[in-house]
């Protein structure tokens, strides 16, 4: 597997790392989900150099996950803004603070609390079955091949149960 050519992987996974595996790139997502949109406001907060910062909002808008738009003329300038593909990121960015939550965390507790604007409480983000609405765990579910696999990436049997039970 080549790093500069995730994207081209017959995997899930490493197509989407292609796209927002780094941590700065975690990090500008994490401050457009808190609506930060400016050049400026993304450096200011994250430190990082402009050079960085550049590229990483580059690869974001050429992958279509955000999208540049001009907010003002003398000098141009420009916001950033999740796109619909950005948005339904959502839930990746959620499993992410979650984790940290559990994990992560010091004596202080949680640094964010996600409230659900409908109920008005505070939620913490699981994963259920689309299908039944049944929580997930690693060992509630079983892998297939789909359409978009190459068959001769299937696991040998004894990886397979390997990955059943939890392991791999």
């Amino acid at each position: 597997m080549k790093w500069n050519a995730l994207e081209e992987e017959q995997c899930s996974v490493a197509r989407t790392v292609a796209v927002i595996g780094d941590r700065w790139t975690l990090l500008i997502l994490r401050d457009c989900f808190l609506r930060v949109r400016r050049f400026e406001d993304f450096q200011a907060r994250l430190g990082v150099t402009r050079h960085v910062l550049a590229d990483r909002l580059k690869k974001l808008v050429r992958y279509g996950v955000l999208r540049r738009v001009p907010y003002q003329e003398r000098p141009k300038r420009y916001e950033y803004i999740l796109t619909q593909k950005g948005l339904d990121l959502h839930p990746v960015m959620m499993a992410i603070v979650h984790w940290g939550d559990v994990h992560m965390i010091d004596e202080r507790g949680r640094p964010r609390l996600h409230q659900h604007k409908l109920c008005g409480k505070m939620f913490d983000p699981v994963m259920t079955c689309s299908e039944c609405g049944e929580p997930l765990s690693p060992k509630a579910v079983h892998v297939h091949l789909g359409p978009g696999a190459d068959p001769s990436s299937e696991r040998p049997h004894h990886m397979q149960r390997r990955l059943d039970n939890g392991v791999g």
